[in-house]
């Protein structure tokens, strides 16, 4: 049986509870704007419990803490769903969020662009926190890209775990990095590819045959052959030698170890 993570707040939460027996006679909209619903769920990590609203999925959790969490950082009471929103099951198996929509409501517009861009990140493949900072326009603020992906509400569905340090480490998760090591292995990235390349300062590899250089983990990089590849430090090294950036992973001005 599914343990009840509101069991200690029902009193608290009658009038709520009432609000919702009574929807259908409720302005629409009425219960979202006070309350959010929600299910658990199996994940590829394990049992999940996912809050959501008219909106979307607003809230991804696991382990102990749930309601907790979620009343501290949204201040809304939450009330139990009977089933979870249509599509959320396939999207945390695969990885790929498809029609499920996300309520993102009070992020600031500097975590929604950080979001957004990790949302882009296609399966099996990573990138460097450094490249998020480029790609909103804001490169020196590496660290704060790496607090803003900490604080991510809604992890598998924006895929966070797929931005990683240059030099191989996973990096930190807001599940642990035990859990994105394994979601990234499920998904088919190389890690320890990436970690030997890493160790050898190789962070882009170029093909000869196309002239562009990409990111290790980019599927247009894994289909080079050995005798037309070649590895690089830094982009502009690359840019030198005559590459351009490949047009998919777009590695422009990803630098550095920790990146």
């Amino acid at each position: 049986m599914t343990h009840d993570p509101l069991s200690t707040g029902r009193a608290s939460d009658g009038l709520l509870a009432g609000l919702a027996a009574l929807a259908t006679d409720a302005p629409d909209g009425l219960l979202d704007r006070i309350a959010a619903r929600w299910v658990s769920v199996p994940s590829p990590i394990g049992e999940l419990r996912v809050a959501f609203t008219d909106q979307g999925v607003a809230y991804v959790h696991s382990g102990d803490g749930f309601a907790e969490a979620f009343r501290g950082r949204f201040a809304r009471p939450l009330l139990p769903a009977g089933r979870p929103p249509a599509g959320l099951l396939p999207a945390l198996r695969s990885g790929r969020l498809g029609k499920v929509r996300l309520d993102l409501r009070g992020l600031s517009d500097f975590q929604r662009d950080v979001l957004e861009t990790a949302r882009t990140i296609p399966r099996g493949e990573v990138r460097p926190y450094s490249w998020i900072a480029e790609r909103i326009g804001r490169p020196r603020a590496v660290r704060a890209v790496g607090t803003a992906l900490g604080r991510n509400p809604v992890p598998l569905l924006i895929p966070c775990h797929r931005v990683t340090r240059s030099d191989g480490v996973v990096g930190d998760y807001v599940f642990g990095p035990a859990a994105k090591e394994r979601l990234l292995l499920a998904e088919g990235a190389d890690l320890e590819r990436v970690r030997e390349l890493a160790g050898d300062r190789v962070f882009y590899l170029a093909s000869d045959t196309t002239g562009v250089v990409c990111f290790p983990t980019c599927h247009n990089a894994r289909r080079i052959t050995p005798r037309h590849r070649h590895g690089f430090r830094t982009l502009a090294q690359a840019g030198a030698a005559g590459y351009r950036p490949c047009r998919t992973c777009r590695p422009a001005g990803a630098q550095g170890l920790i990146g």
